[in-house]
Order: C-alpha cells, then sequence, then structure tokens
C-alpha cells in the first residue's frame, strides 16, 4: 500500500492535478487489494486477531469494487470519486499494517494506535462515499451495455440483471455501514480508554 501512496504521490508532482490519478496505481491497487483476500483467511486461522465477518465483508466489497465496478466499467476510472475510496484505502492500509507490524514486534507506539482507532472517523466515511459514488456513475454505463447481465430466454432459464444488483448493493450499504461505523466506535473507546487506564497507573 506504501507503493500505491508513493505512486499517487508521484503521478500526482508530474501531472500538478489530482484528476485521473487513477492510472498511475491501476496495476498495484489490483493486486494488493486482490491478495487481501488472505486476509480472511488469516482471521479464520487466528493469525490476526479481527472478525472473520467484518473483514470478509471489508475485503470482499473492496475486491468488488476493484474489479466488477472500477475495472469493468471503463467510464468510470477517470471519476474523482474513485480517488477518494483508493486515498482512503491507501492510507487505513499503510496505519493498519503499520500497527500490526509494531504489535508483533512488541513496540507499538502510541501515535500509531491513536491513528489506527482514530482517523477511521474520516477515512470510513470517505471511502464508502467514493464506493457509492463509484457504483452510481457506472449504472448508467452498465445499463446502456448490459453488462454482466442475463436475460430470458436461456437454455438455463435464468436471468439476471446487473444493474438492479448494483442498485442493491448501494442500498445494503445502509444497515450495513452503520453497524461497521458504530462496531469501530466502540473498539476505539475500549481499546483508547483501557491505554489512558495503563499510564495513570504506571
Amino acid at each position: 500500500w506504501l507503493v500505491i501512496a508513493v505512486g499517487l504521490v508521484r503521478a500526482y508532482l508530474a501531472k500538478g492535478s489530482y484528476h485521473s490519478l487513477y492510472y498511475s496505481i491501476e496495476k498495484p491497487l489490483k493486486f494488493f487489494q486482490t491478495g487481501a483476500l488472505l486476509e480472511i483467511l488469516h482471521c479464520a486461522l487466528g493469525i490476526v486477531p479481527s472478525s472473520v465477518v467484518l473483514t470478509a465483508f471489508q475485503v470482499m466489497s473492496r475486491v468488488f469494487l476493484t474489479w466488477a465496478v472500477t475495472h469493468s466499467v471503463k467510464e468510470v476510472q477517470s471519476e474523482d470519486s474513485v480517488l477518494l475510496f483508493v486515498v482512503a484505502w491507501t492510507i487505513t492500509e499503510i496505519i493498519r499494517y503499520s500497527f500490526y507490524t509494531f504489535s508483533l514486534l512488541n513496540h507499538l507506539p502510541y501515535l500509531i494506535k491513536w491513528a489506527r482507532y482514530t482517523l477511521f472517523i474520516v477515512l470510513y466515511p470517505m471511502g464508502v462515499s467514493g464506493e457509492l459514488l463509484t457504483i452510481y456513475a457506472a449504472l448508467p454505463f452498465v445499463r446502456q451495455s448490459g453488462l454482466y447481465s442475463i436475460s430470458l430466454p436461456n437454455k438455463y432459464n435464468f436471468s439476471f440483471d446487473y444493474y438492479t444488483f448494483l442498485i442493491l448493493v448501494m442500498i445494503s450499504y445502509i444497515p450495513i455501514f452503520p453497524q461497521l461505523y458504530f462496531h469501530m466506535l466502540h473498539q476505539r473507546r475500549k481499546v483508547l480508554s483501557h491505554t489512558e487506564e495503563h499510564k495513570k497507573s504506571e
């Protein structure tokens, strides 16, 4: 993810504009975000102390957005909303992996712990906004092209409307996002208050 961050900064400095920066980090984004599927396995095996369900939802939604929306609908790749979620993901993951690395070394700076449990307050809504806006921007192109849609009649007697599916995906954010967000706020209070109590006891 640091590679992606550096790529974004270099592209911005070279272009002097934040528009269409996606193309400069497209390949590493696809590689690292797809590789994140391993995190679900890591959670299931207990290597990482995170919820399997929450991790699976987060990773799968990102992989879906990376491949099934941004990659598949070329027209949205220049949208500013793509940069919005890419920046949010990148900062979040750099902080998260730094947190895990220092934790494994048994030397976790308070600043990294604080960032891990605080910056999501801004980054999470920022990422979700970018994701929803990108899906919304893709809708007209999906409807026009019939992307991934299956219409009747066919030998399997099965139909699928990808346009409608994307709308349902957007609607699913309504019940899921608040649950995840408030869960993270609860974790923040729990972890940081414990840290403050530990400092006072010392």
